[in-house]
């Protein structure tokens, strides 16, 4: 039937010419026919002819070897070569608005973007106060560069400047909690660090996005440093913490179960850190008027305290 014809009629035809074993010219013809509207090979068809011809061969390419004393591994992280140049307050500033004009090109968003994460790590907290004042302005997509850089920039006075725009209220709750999350995953976390945003546990209302953020921040930060539960800002959160259990866990109504929950799990994020609360925790979990969520949060508040802390025979220490 005339629905199971062929629409299409291809053919390709090539002539290749070889000479010392090397490719010398290729002469390519293809026909295309529509079926349909054909007669006798003869109807709507087009012919294309191409030709290619080898001008010439380049002498062998001659590799530098390489000294293996130069080779190191390293992860797949973005570097970039360290640098003693200071930017300056207006360089940053100029970027921002070069982000924002440029925020519809995908490849030169993401380079400009990079550019300005790393420009962050080397200002100071005075300048990114000012650069906050000059630059916390919205692009016409109603997006904010700034904004979403400074989470991924890592540093102190990053984070400082973060703890303080969460505590103006100057921005949206999706943005905090972008602010928040971020402090899990700072590479190498100072005490500085720790110590500023310690009041954030103790703000009425804090959200649960501000105790596992704080919490995962001082767990990495212990895990780099040796009797960490000597340094102020740690034992600051962790008597923060230490407080909310009120030394039996006890709760009054549903609300205050979902709080207690939270700071249990907060404890367990904290990890080594949290050695300290560890007879707490065993009472907590001991105590038989305690609801049994509570009592299994208590229980799990210990997955990451260290085997050598004996808490009591609810969970003896291995050997």
């Amino acid at each position: 039937s005339q629905s199971e014809q062929q629409v299409l009629s291809s053919k390709l035809e090539c002539v290749q010419t070889f000479k010392d074993g090397i490719l010398a010219e290729a002469k390519c013809t293809e026909s295309n026919l529509v079926t349909p509207f054909s007669k006798k090979e003869s109807g709507a068809k087009t012919q294309t002819q191409s030709s290619l011809k080898l001008f010439q061969v380049e002498a062998e390419t001659l590799y530098k070897k390489v000294d293996s004393k130069d080779l190191y591994v390293t992860n797949m992280l973005y570097e970039r070569e360290q640098t003693e140049r200071q930017f300056t307050v207006e360089e940053v500033t100029e970027l921002v608005q070069k982000l924002c004009l440029a925020h519809g090109v995908r490849l030169e968003t993401a380079d400009l973007f990079m550019t300005l994460v790393f420009e962050l790590r080397h200002l100071s907290l005075k300048a990114l106060k000012e650069l906050w004042q000059r630059s916390s302005f919205k692009c016409r997509d109603n997006w904010q560069p700034l904004i979403d850089a400074l989470p991924s920039c890592a540093t102190e006075a990053c984070v400082l400047l973060m703890k303080e725009i969460i505590a103006s209220g100057e921005v949206e709750e999706d943005k905090v909690e972008s602010f928040l999350w971020s402090f899990s995953f700072i590479p190498e976390p100072t005490s500085g660090m720790i110590e500023s945003l310690a009041p954030l546990l103790q703000s009425p209302g804090a959200s649960q996005s501000s105790f596992l953020g704080v919490t995962a921040l001082v767990h990495r930060f212990c895990s780099a440093h040796e009797s960490c539960d000597g340094v102020p800002a740690v034992q600051s959160v962790m008597r923060t913490l230490g407080e909310f259990l009120g030394g039996n866990c006890t709760v009054r109504d549903s609300e205050g179960l979902s709080q207690m929950q939270l700071v249990l799990k907060a404890i367990g994020n904290a990890g080594l850190a949290a050695a300290s609360l560890a007879p707490v925790l065993s009472f907590c979990a001991s105590l038989r008027s305690n609801p049994i969520e509570i009592r299994l949060a208590a229980i799990w508040a210990f997955r990451r305290i260290p085997c050598s802390v004996r808490v009591s025979n609810l969970l003896p220490a291995g050997d």
